[in-house]
């Protein structure tokens, strides 16, 4: 397989570099995006819950991609990197997840 790219901190998943070898103008906009912009759509792929979900974000980079996008929408941020603090919005999201959780694991 091609030596494809990574993220700064997360490596290029099986799935997600099988799917970018397939398609050469989503490979080439991948190269074409920095590594912190990798790392994005890197974890955006890899912190879901179900492997359908995860599956519909591989799709989803490589069509994404083709369509100019450079990171993926709506997303917090990789909360992975240890170079730089929690934003606000990662610290809300975070702290929501963990509210339902307990409210959850509580039921």
């Amino acid at each position: 397989m091609t030596k494809i790219s990574e993220g700064t901190v997360h490596k290029l998943p099986d799935d997600l570099k099988k799917a970018l070898s397939s398609d050469k103008k989503a490979l080439e906009k991948w190269e074409d995006i920095t590594p912190l912009a990798r790392n994005e759509w890197i974890c955006w792929t890899i912190s879901v819950k179900t492997d359908k979900t995860r599956k519909e974000h591989v799709g989803r980079v490589v069509s994404e991609l083709k369509e100019g996008m450079r990171r993926p929408c709506c997303w917090p941020g990789c909360v992975h990197r240890k170079d730089k603090k929690l934003s606000a919005s990662q610290r809300f999201i975070i702290g929501k997840k963990s509210k339902v959780k307990k409210a959850i694991d509580y039921l």
